[in-house]
């Protein structure tokens, strides 16, 4: 489908796509432009590359149509400064308008050259949250004028723990439109972008790879935390019966060493870590010595390894915490088996913060991590609500004096009941020497 009116895109904006090698629309495109571009507050839940980042940029720049003030329309807020040159880089591509002024403001060395560039006038900025915060306490950031509010890669923005800023910023504006664009939409990032949203439509697209790889079969347990994570664990690896050999990837040693210290407490179960190191944890050197242990059911592996692991005739490879590289995750998880009575199942564990890394892991395997049910006898760590104590009350002082006291009331002529400037206080001092 080529660009259609339907969108309302000027036929400026639309050569200068088709130009930039963009034939026609993207399925989120579609769905979004014409929501955007009549100023509704939307929520755009996709994966990476299905082009939320040119929905917006295709968005402003058929708004910006002339020349502006100089002063800040658009405030597009990234995670990095990697980001903030990404998306400015996609406006110098999309933008025929050479008098729209685009201003990146990140973490550098200095902030006088960011402060120069905003006081030299810009109608677009792309900001991390932190630095775009500090500028606008300092008066260098102007915000009376911004009517669209965008929020780029929202998941990695919560992960960072910079929800802070964003609220901040979101309520020194005073009316604007509300984008937000992330992968995954979970708990953390609504209690973020809550306070400011009106209403906003929710449009989510998900597009997986076209790859079908053959993969062991896989299941996906969403937690609240690292506790639950150990939980759960612990719940399955209870069953001697079931689970009678299985891998657990971590990514620290921290994270293998707690866990070995649950399943040994716990279980009371020989719990082995692959190249162990310190000379108290038990272990192995190579996966083979573990598949021939007998009785040792649970080998704990940290994802720095960089040599390859042999999981063939693994009955269950557990995933405590996504890898940082997808391909990590995928190579595990191939089945390289000839025969089709594979039975090797794959558990994943993650938390609101990491599903963004399972979205990108089923675009890459071209489908998606069946969600199983939490067994209903897990003990999930709920957060403790604190009480506020109660107030004492407070004492009223009698108006009769006490006998005895140390401190009187002052007299009526002694005492001060008006604040006055430093100017006045001298024409008053000196009328008294006079």
């Amino acid at each position: 489908m080529a660009w259609s009116d339907k969108l309302k895109l000027n036929k400026q904006l639309v050569r200068s796509i088709t130009d930039a090698g963009y034939t026609a629309p993207k399925e989120i495109q579609s769905k979004i432009l014409a929501r955007i571009i009549g100023g509704q507050d939307v929520i755009a839940v996709g994966p990476e590359g299905c082009g939320k980042t040119t929905s917006y940029v295709l968005a402003i720049l058929n708004r910006l149509k002339y020349t502006s003030e100089g002063v800040p329309l658009v405030l597009i807020l990234v995670p990095d400064k990697e980001r903030v040159l990404e998306v400015i880089s996609r406006f110098e591509m999309l933008n025929k308008n050479r008098s729209i002024a685009i201003v990146g403001l990140y973490a550098a060395p200095g902030i006088e050259a960011q402060m120069n560039a905003l006081a030299d006038g810009a109608d677009i900025v792309v900001a991390t949250p932190d630095r775009a915060r500090s500028l606008y306490l300092k008066l260098g950031l102007n915000l009376n004028k911004i009517n669209l509010l965008i929020v780029d890669d929202a998941e990695l923005i919560v992960k960072q723990g910079l929800q802070l800023p964003v609220a901040e910023l979101a309520n020194s504006i005073t009316k604007c439109q509300h984008l937000v664009f992330t992968e995954v939409l979970h708990d953390k990032l609504n209690k973020m972008i809550a306070p400011f949203m009106k209403q906003p439509a929710i449009i989510e697209v998900e597009e997986t790879g076209e790859i079908q790889l053959e993969i062991h079969p896989q299941v996906l347990y969403q937690v609240a935390d690292f506790g639950t994570k150990l939980n759960l664990l612990n719940f399955f690896m209870q069953d001697d019966e079931l689970f009678t050999k299985s891998v657990v990837f971590v990514n620290t040693r921290q994270t293998a060493e707690k866990i070995y210290q649950s399943l040994q407490n716990r279980l009371k179960t020989v719990v082995g870590i692959l190249n162990p190191w310190f000379f108290e944890l038990y272990g192995f050197i190579t996966i083979d010595e573990f598949k021939k242990a007998d009785d040792t059911r649970v080998l704990i592996i940290v994802n720095d390894t960089a040599e390859t692991i042999d999981l063939h005739s693994i009955p269950f490879i557990i995933h405590f915490e996504l890898p940082v590289e997808k391909e990590t995750f995928i190579n595990r998880v191939i089945n390289s088996a000839s025969t089709n009575d594979d039975e090797t199942l794959c558990i994943t564990f993650a938390t609101d913060l990491e599903l963004s890394q399972v979205k990108k892991i089923e675009h890459a395997i071209g489908q998606k991590l069946p969600v199983a049910e939490l067994p209903e006898e897990l003990v999930v760590k709920k957060k403790t609500t604190t009480i506020p104590a109660e107030k004492k009350p407070v004492k009223v002082k009698s108006a009769e004096p006490v006998t005895g006291e140390a401190f009187h009331q002052k007299k009526a002529a002694n005492s001060k009941t008006h604040n006055y400037g430093s100017g006045l206080k001298a024409k008053m001092n000196n009328k008294r020497k006079h």
